[in-house]
């Protein structure tokens, strides 16, 4: 069997100032893939809702999907360290919510670690994963599951904002978390958060200045028709796609699929 990373592994890049990406995947066969090019971190994100679900946002994912799309991406992948992350109402309730919640991802997907939305208000949630040995990434700035309350996908961290963000970033290092994802905050406040914190960083829409990056990877292959402003598309995958199916689509209309050689005798 071959080694996967671990959060060791991502401790220690950061001491080293190693700079690092996650993606995210939904299923075996993309993990397979980015697994097998040398991504270390794989999320299964609650961003399988309007990236793989058809949702109009994560809010209506279900810990039984995700535990579904978790177990799908371990089993695809052989290095990648793989991160599940806590549907909306999966862990806000109390610590023994979210410790069963943990508990069902680790022993029915066998994921690595887990990741939950906040700040102060899960540092709770967080030791507890912690103490029973369930190593906890977390998220702050633009928290999707928080869309309505923030009336939309906005920046955050803008002024006064900002420190309340590192408060919460300080909070969940202090509570054991093992990284944190900053996303749609100003790149000056997360480079502050990066060099004020011992673990690492991962910035979506952050700016250049954290320890790693992660991207949707829809986003990253050009399948999102009107992707964010902080994408970078390195293929055009929604064009190749169409091109391929409207070719296989006039080899069968015209009789020339399948052919000879791709039929039995």
């Amino acid at each position: 069997m071959m080694k996967r990373f671990t959060i060791a592994d991502l401790a220690a890049w950061k001491k080293a100032g190693k700079r690092w990406a996650m993606l995210t995947s939904y299923d075996s066969v993309t993990a397979s893939v980015f697994d097998g090019a040398g991504v270390p971190v794989l999320l299964v994100g609650d961003s399988a809702g309007n990236n793989f679900l058809g949702h109009e946002n994560t809010i209506p994912v279900t810990l039984e999907e995700m535990v579904s799309l978790a177990r799908a991406v371990v089993n695809g992948s052989k290095e990648a360290l793989v991160v599940a992350d806590f549907p909306f109402g999966s862990y806000e309730k109390s610590e023994s919510q979210a410790l069963e919640t943990g508990i069902r991802f680790l022993k029915e997907a066998k994921v690595h670690a887990v990741k939950l939305e906040g700040g102060v208000r899960v540092v709770e949630q967080v030791k507890a994963l912690v103490k029973y040995g369930i190593p906890v990434m977390g998220h702050l700035g633009m928290t999707p599951q928080s869309v309505n309350a923030f009336g939309g996908f906005k920046v955050q961290g803008r002024d006064s904002q900002g420190d309340a963000i590192l408060a919460d970033a300080k909070a969940l290092e202090a509570a054991g978390c093992f990284a944190i994802v900053l996303e749609l905050v100003p790149a000056e406040l997360a480079e502050r958060i990066t060099r004020e914190l011992s673990i690492p960083t991962i910035g979506i829409g952050a700016g250049a200045k954290c320890d790693a990056q992660v991207l949707v990877w829809t986003d990253l292959m050009g399948l999102t028709p009107k992707p964010p402003k902080f994408v970078r598309a390195y293929r055009d995958l929604r064009s190749e796609m169409s091109a391929g199916v409207k070719e296989w689509l006039a080899d069968v209309e015209s009789g020339k699929f399948p052919s000879e050689s791709e039929s039995f005798n």
